[in-house]
C-alpha cells in the first residue's frame, strides 16, 4: 500500500468537516445580513452552532454597519487552515499570499452556490408546494428575494410566470464563470 492509503481518508475527514462548519457561518453571516426571521428553528441552529468562536472573535473584531466582519474573519481563517492541512497532507507546499487567494477562491464560489441552490429550491418548492409556510421556505425566501427582487425589474410580466429565478441562476452561472478563473490564475501566479 502507498502513502495514500491513510492520506486520502484523513483529507476527507479534515474536509467534510471544515467545509460543513464553514457553510454554517457562512449561512449564518447571509441570514444575518439579509435579515432573516432571527426565530427561525434553522436561524437558531446556525446561531447555536456557531456562537463559541464568534463570541471570542468579536470581541477582537467589530461590525462595520450591517456587516458581521468576526463572522467573514473566522471563514476565512477556518478556510485557511482547511487548505493548509489538505495541502500539507497532499506534500504541497504553498505561500500565505497563494494560500489567502486560494481560500477567498473557494469562499466565493461556496457564496455563488448557496445563491444557486437556494434559488433552485426557493423555485422547486414554489412548485410543488405553493402557498404553505414553513422553516426552510422562510430561510430560502429570505436569502433569495434581494436577489429575484433585482431580476424582476428588469424581466417584463409575463402574465403570472415569474422568470427571475431563471434569471438569477443564469447570472449566477456567469458570474461564476467569470469571477472564479481569474482568481484561481492569480493563485496560481503568486503560489
Amino acid at each position: 500500500m502507498d502513502s495514500t492509503y491513510m492520506t486520502n481518508p484523513v483529507i476527507f475527514i479534515i474536509d467534510t468537516l471544515f467545509s460543513l462548519y464553514i457553510l454554517a457561518v457562512m449561512l449564518r453571516f447571509l441570514l444575518q445580513w439579509c435579515g432573516a426571521e432571527f426565530y427561525n428553528p434553522i436561524s437558531q441552529f446556525l446561531v447555536k452552532v456557531t456562537h463559541p468562536p464568534l463570541r471570542i472573535l468579536r470581541r477582537f473584531v467589530p461590525p462595520v454597519g450591517k456587516i458581521d466582519t468576526s463572522s467573514l474573519v473566522l471563514v476565512l481563517a477556518l478556510q485557511m487552515l482547511a487548505d493548509f492541512s489538505i495541502l500539507m497532507l497532499k506534500g504541497v507546499s504553498i505561500g500565505i499570499g497563494a494560500l489567502a487567494i486560494l481560500s477567498i477562491t473557494q469562499l466565493v464560489s461556496l457564496l455563488i452556490n448557496i445563491f444557486i441552490f437556494a434559488v433552485f429550491a426557493r423555485a422547486l418548492l414554489s412548485w410543488l408546494n405553493p402557498g404553505t409556510f414553513n422553516a426552510a421556505s422562510s430561510i430560502l425566501y429570505s436569502l433569495t428575494e434581494p436577489l429575484l427582487d433585482i431580476c424582476r425589474r428588469f424581466i417584463p410580466d409575463l402574465g403570472g410566470i415569474d422568470l427571475s429565478p431563471l434569471a438569477a441562476l443564469l447570472l449566477l452561472q456567469l458570474a461564476k464563470m467569470l469571477i472564479l478563473p481569474p482568481l484561481q490564475q492569480l493563485a496560481g501566479l503568486i503560489g
